[in-house]
């Protein structure tokens, strides 16, 4: 049994086992935008009371739960008993284990499996639907004067998964457990993860809309729990059998998971933490690059938003958007430490003052590489946002493919913004000459690919009427355009 939170993303590595120097690389590439928002969004859903549309979506498809439970108990035959005392052990077992969350991509992992096979061959099937409800409210019991009987619903919702097992074992008759019998259990668990899939589909498309195709990209990752906790469930069952109280056998392994469970969250902690820090030191440095340079530090920011907007005509990842994002505001940090006469001279550059200009990049790579993480690569973007799509840029003349694409993003946009803006020396120009501008160096200085982009953006904002320069960049995870 798992809930998955709504927005995308992947799963993260596993911490547990890593050393402190690959914790720290793996924190930093762990820092994907859309996973970011959607564990947020996620633990302040949990966090909330639950009304509107979310509520009677609870309320509709709860009470359908205890309907099916209610007549799965009054029609699916059984032989088996269990003493009230088993029951309670289930119940508070089940409770128990799913207070034990693991967060897995953008959404949670419950060991509930380890009790929940040996409960369908130990308990009188009917009565398993219900046994696990009670145990969902009994966890909430904690929760209750703060969430109040709305998160109860959910509760309900939530025990929609043991439906499915219970009607698959039930019509093949209760038996013992035995591998022997695996198919079966194949499809018991399929039912379980279809019944899942269709309880918490149903609630979210009722409650926020959410697409189905995309609740299913993510639930799948709790899945894999499951199916991996399958099988020992399963050799617990065996134990079990006949022998009831065997079943707590499961405890230790429970707690050695919540163990477990409380590092990974630290450290997904930890993660965000550090992602919210390293934007707040990228606006730190834009500001700073503003105040010693008014110009460098608004044009900075203008290409931003450009940058974006680039980003999502070319279908660019989550990640591959946010770093496009710091290296546009940051990629003409380096000229801190270009003296101030040559930054501002009111006219051509010579040789020389071309050449120390030029080591901006160089410099600017070498800032961020100090502060270390993501930010430290995000430098290796700066340093090629001057080279060129022919290999006659700089630093490193590199050419075509090898630029990195980010990067090739935010010299198009740089360019555009640059030919566009009023200096000094000369009167900005307009925007269909900067259009026809980078088109003639198209294929030489820029990729042709992203011209093409940036022109198809930049019509769309004329056509709307959105000036690209009053802009503001926002720093925030990005919902993808189509």
């Amino acid at each position: 049994m798992r809930r998955t939170a709504l927005k995308g993303g992947r799963a993260g590595a596993d911490w547990l086992r890593m050393s402190a120097v690959a914790e720290t690389r793996a924190s930093t590439a762990a820092l994907d935008p859309a996973v970011d928002a959607a564990i947020e969004a996620q633990r302040e859903r949990l966090r909330v009371r639950i009304w509107g549309r979310n509520l009677w979506s609870a309320v509709l498809i709860g009470g359908a739960f205890i309907v099916a439970a209610a007549s799965i108990l009054a029609f699916l035959p059984t032989h088996r008993s269990a003493s009230p005392l088993v029951v309670a052990m289930f119940v508070a077992a089940y409770a128990l284990a799913s207070r034990v969350s693991f967060e897995v991509g953008s959404g949670e992992a419950v060991p509930t499996t380890l009790v929940l096979v040996p409960m369908l061959f130990v308990l009188p099937l009917h009565i398993v639907p219900l046994c696990v409800a009670g145990a969902l409210l009994l966890r909430d019991l904690p929760r209750f004067a703060r969430v109040g009987l709305q998160g109860e619903f959910l509760r309900l919702v939530n025990s929609w998964h043991a439906v499915g097992p219970v009607l698959v074992l039930g019509l093949a008759g209760e038996r013992a457990p035995s591998f022997r019998d695996a198919p079966i259990y194949a499809g018991a668990l399929a039912a379980q993860f279809a019944f899942d899939f269709v309880s918490c589909a149903a609630r979210e498309r009722l409650a926020l809309g959410i697409a189905p195709a995309t609740l299913l990209r993510f639930i799948s990752w709790a899945w894999l729990v499951d199916a991996g906790l399958a099988p020992i469930g399963l050799v617990i069952a065996i134990v079990a059998f006949g022998h009831a109280f065997s079943s707590l056998i499961a405890l230790p392994l429970i707690g050695l998971m919540a163990f477990f469970s409380r590092e990974r969250r630290a450290r997904i902690n930890h993660a965000l933490e550090l992602s919210r820090a390293y934007r707040g030191t990228a606006l730190l440095l834009g500001d700073v690059l503003e105040a010693d340079d008014a110009y460098t530090g608004s044009h900075s920011r203008d290409v931003v938003s450009l940058v974006l907007d680039v980003c999502d005509a070319l279908g660019l990842s989550p990640a591959e958007r946010r770093d496009a994002e710091f290296a546009a505001l940051l990629h003409d940090v380096g000229k801190i430490k270009i003296p101030g006469e040559i930054i501002n001279k009111p006219g051509p550059l010579d040789a020389d003052e071309r050449a120390i200009i030029n080591m901006h990049t160089i410099e600017g790579e070498r800032m961020l590489s100090r502060v270390g993480g993501l930010l430290g690569q995000v430098g290796g973007i700066v340093r090629s946002c001057h080279e060129n799509w022919d290999g006659t840029g700089y630093p490193d003349r590199l050419a075509g493919e090898e630029i990195p694409l980010t990067a090739r993003i935010v010299s198009c946009c740089d360019a555009y913004s640059a030919i566009t803006t009023d200096r000094s020396y000369r009167p900005g120009r307009s925007h269909a000459e900067a259009v026809a501008e980078l088109r003639r160096v198209s294929g030489t200085q820029l990729d042709p690919r992203v011209v093409d982009a940036l022109v198809r953006v930049l019509a769309y904002l004329s056509a709307a009427s959105t000036s690209p320069a009053a802009r503001t960049p926002s720093l925030a995870p990005p919902s993808m355009k189509p």
